[in-house]
This record gives structure tokens, C-alpha cells and sequence, in this order.
């Protein structure tokens, strides 16, 4: 039993031996303001890199830290494997590849205070490594090619849709429920909507500072967004949602391409032309605005980064209304464990 109020950090992961360490002395080494106290409870998806035997070596030789076991290797059954063993009268989730400042918990907790809101968290905040990582960065973190998103602002505070990772008073979990088993993708923005459909609120406070580490390559980006794209459907068939303007229009462009690419075939070349010239056009454009506000050494990788984005998330979103309407579920090879 603690005497202390308590703290439970949660985190799932797979196959991450080259970052769990930095991670975990990250969240051990937060500083909270007395009286409280902390636990970590890692959510293990078979890893077979050596994480695992890590993450047990760490245990053994630090009594705040547990390790339990996910084998159904998503992120939202980890999360729930560890939010049942979780103690704390407040729950923060974490990410493995992103770092913390130290006093990341502490200003989650003050925004609880503060806002009276049943999840709060911080802005959405990349930094890339080498050429496409910090491309990659750059887009992510940009404004346009983020449709306007509030998790994308540095500076905004105040209540928002969904939040980047989270922290909920447990009271939240007993109101609200887990999160969703069934979506790989899109589970924490399905958790928010919950909240904020059952008459919770979500808070966003520039004060909770964190560094998320974005993809580093063309291939892995792609499929980030594929799967980002897929997923969204089924969340607005859970809820009878219809999807806003920003998550409409990349599966809208692909299927124009699409049906031009047909009539191209036929013979009707114009409208194919026309569409990839407009967008070429687009695509030049962001990444001209993202290069003045990052860097100029990056402008040669912009384009294919945010068409990456772009046709990922929409060529994503038209299988998952497919899937989602014919079979009312996801295919396996989209349900893994993926950060």
C-alpha cells in the first residue's frame, strides 16, 4: 500500500533494445513535487531483440519499475495491460522514442490541477536525425501540412480534441473506459472523442515538454501514414462521425487519381495531367514554406516526404472505409505493434 500519492507511468513497447534505456532513465528520473511518487509499468510485445531480457535486468535492480507482459503485441492492449496492474491515483502514458524534460510528470500534474480536465498533455514536438529525419521533422511540425492541428502548436494552451500521449486521473478510466483493443492506429484520438462525446474535457498546456523522434526514412514514413489513414475509418464508424475536412481530402485526391489514371488509359489523358500538375505544384509549394521556416538544405527531400504523407494517408483511408464497410474489422497486416 502507498502512503504517498502515486503516479503510474505506462508505456508499450517492442523491439526497442537501442532506446529503452535512455527511456526508462527518463521517466525514473522525473522530478515530482512532493508528496508523490511514481511507478513504471513497461507492457512488453515479445521482443526478441533483447529488450525484453533488458527491461528485466533494470527491474531487478530499481523496485519502481515492472515489466508485464502484452502478447497481443498492439499498442492499445499494452496500454491496457498496464493500466490494470497500474496503482496510481493518475496515469501518464509514454512513448519510447520520445524524451522527456525532467519535469514533464510534474507539469502534467499541475495542468490536472489547473484545468480540471480529464486528460491533459503537451504539444506534439519532433526532432529529426540525419537528412530525411529531420525532413521528415520539418513537415511533421509544420503547420500546413498539418491541416491546423493544435497538437502541432508549441505555444497553444488550452482545450483541444485529442492530446499527444496523455495523462488522465484514474477517475477518467472508470468513466471513460480502456482503450479500444480493436484499433491499432488512432486509439488514443478514439479514447479523446470518447471523453469529449461523454461531456469530459481534453486540455493541451504548452508547459508539458517533450521531443518526439519522428521516422527516419521514406519506407517507414509511408507506412506510418498508411496505417494512420487506415485506422481513421473505423474510428467515425464507432462513433458516427463524419471526418473533418483535413482527414477527407488525401483519400479524395486518390481516388480522383485513380479514376483519372483510368481515363488516361482510355485514352483521355487530360485530367491525369491536370491533377499531378496542381498537385506537383502543392507539393512545391509546402515545401517551400516548410524550408523557409526550417532549414534551406532541406528543400530538395521536402517533396517526397510530404507526398509520402499525403498518398500513405489516403490510399490508407480508402482500404479502411472498404474494409471497414465490407468486413466491419482490420486486416492482420496492419495490426502490430508500431510507435
Amino acid at each position: 500500500m502507498h502512503t504517498a500519492p502515486l503516479v503510474s507511468i505506462i508505456v508499450p513497447c517492442r523491439n526497442e533494445r537501442g532506446h529503452i534505456d535512455a527511456f526508462c532513465a527518463d521517466a525514473l528520473q522525473q522530478a515530482l513535487p512532493a508528496p508523490w511518487q511514481l511507478e513504471l509499468i513497461v507492457a512488453d510485445g515479445g521482443s526478441d531483440d533483447g529488450t525484453r531480457r533488458r527491461l528485466h535486468e533494470l527491474a531487478a535492480a530499481e523496485p519502481r519499475l515492472r515489466v508485464v507482459d502484452n502478447p497481443e503485441r498492439i499498442v492499445a492492449s499494452g496500454l491496457n495491460r498496464a493500466l490494470a496492474v497500474a496503482q496510481g491515483e493518475v496515469v501518464v502514458r509514454m512513448d519510447v522514442h520520445t524524451r522527456y524534460a525532467s519535469d514533464y510528470v510534474a507539469m502534467c500534474l499541475a495542468a490536472l490541477q489547473r484545468s480540471g480536465a480529464d486528460n491533459v498533455g503537451g504539444p506534439w514536438r519532433a526532432e529529426g536525425r540525419g537528412g530525411w529525419g529531420r525532413a521528415i521533422a520539418a513537415a511533421f511540425q509544420s503547420r500546413w501540412v498539418a491541416g491546423g492541428a493544435r497538437s502541432r502548436d508549441l505555444a497553444y494552451e488550452g482545450e483541444v480534441d485529442t492530446v499527444y500521449l496523455g495523462c488522465w486521473p484514474r477517475a477518467s478510466f472508470e468513466r471513460f473506459g480502456p482503450f479500444d483493443e480493436a484499433l491499432v492506429r488512432n486509439q488514443d484520438d478514439e479514447h479523446n472523442l470518447r471523453i469529449v462525446r461523454g461531456g469530459g474535457r481534453v486540455w493541451q498546456s504548452a508547459a508539458i515538454r517533450s521531443t518526439y523522434r519522428p521516422r527516419d526514412s521514406l519506407a517507414a514514413l509511408w507506412r506510418q501514414w498508411l496505417q494512420y489513414g487506415y485506422w481513421k475509418p473505423f474510428v467515425m464508424k464507432k462513433h458516427g462521425q463524419a471526418a473533418a475536412l483535413r482527414h477527407r481530402v488525401p483519400g479524395l485526391f486518390v481516388a480522383a487519381l485513380g479514376l483519372a489514371a483510368l481515363a488516361a488509359l482510355a485514352g483521355v489523358a487530360a485530367p491525369l495531367m491536370l491533377l499531378l500538375g496542381a498537385y506537383a505544384a502543392l507539393v512545391a509549394a509546402l515545401s517551400l514554406l516548410i524550408a523557409a521556416g526550417s532549414s534551406w538544405g532541406l528543400l530538395w527531400r521536402l517533396p517526397p516526404v510530404v507526398a509520402a504523407q499525403h498518398l500513405g494517408y489516403g490510399v490508407g483511408t480508402l482500404l479502411g472505409h472498404w474494409d471497414a464497410w465490407r468486413h466491419g474489422r482490420g486486416r492482420e497486416r496492419f495490426a502490430s505493434l508500431t510507435r
